[in-house]
């Protein structure tokens, strides 16, 4: 990264899983609009060619992107990118925590049925748990974890009120929003927050949504963009805070 970029821009960020989709996008949206951004991946191949799409789409701009192999369960490849984060700017200041981890085979009107329900969490210990705001903790987030894994293999998660559909990906992203409000609490001066992009047009959803790509990128790439002291701790549905876990 060359002086000159260094010099122009204000601030440096990171999208993990941006080889493509909605986080190839939002690399393209933080960029044109004067940030560095790391562009990462898990596949180096897969990356190099995406940074090579990228700098294609943004003209000018296109020394504000750069590649940088990240395989998020892998504790080598991180270690990797932090210490050139460390090297060549100093500092980092957007992290879009992007990259998914495949843990399920749907179809997509499974996904679209999930879509079209609430997709809240149903159970209401977990519910109620995970819902606190003064007294949450990370400990109380795994019990939920815990206590699901059991009535899992328990086989009575749907007699405990679990929803027969995709109840795994539910509560996990409850999990994930209430773990954002504890890192939040801990943490008051960086902005940490959760958003769902809405229903889009993706390889995860089969294209099968009704938001296009660019749509989607939208309300991450809002929030990447907050002036300082802004909020912090909410989870967002698109570009509104919502209340639902």
């Amino acid at each position: 990264m060359t002086e000159e970029i260094r010099g122009r821009a204000t601030k440096y960020a990171v999208v993990t899983g941006a080889n493509k989709g909605i986080g190839f996008e939002i690399c393209r949206q933080l960029a044109s609009q004067g940030v560095v951004v790391v562009l990462t991946a898990r596949n180096e191949k897969r990356g190099v060619e995406a940074l090579e799409k990228l700098k294609g789409l943004i003209g000018l701009a296109k020394e504000n992107v750069v590649f940088q192999q990240l395989d998020v369960m892998d504790p080598s490849t991180i270690a990797s990118l932090a210490e050139f984060i460390k090297t060549q700017f100093g500092r980092l200041d957007i992290l879009v925590n992007n990259a998914r981890i495949g843990g399920v085979t749907a179809d997509a009107d499974a996904l679209i049925a999930k879509q079209e329900s609430s997709g809240n969490l149903k159970q209401e210990w977990a519910k109620g748990v995970l819902s606190e705001s003064d007294n949450l903790t990370e400990e109380k987030i795994q019990e939920v974890i815990e206590q699901y894994l059991r009535d899992n293999k328990e086989d009575t998660l749907q007699a405990k009120g679990c929803p027969s559909l995709m109840s795994a990906y539910i509560l996990s992203k409850a999990a994930m929003n209430a773990y954002s409000r504890v890192m939040a609490k801990k943490h008051p001066y960086i902005q940490i927050n959760c958003v769902c992009p809405g229903f889009v047009k993706t390889d995860m959803t089969y294209n099968s949504g009704i938001l296009s790509i660019e749509q989607g990128a939208e309300s991450p790439v809002m929030l990447a963009l907050q002036p300082d002291g802004a909020a912090s701790g909410l989870f967002f549905v698109r570009k509104r805070v919502s209340s639902s876990l």
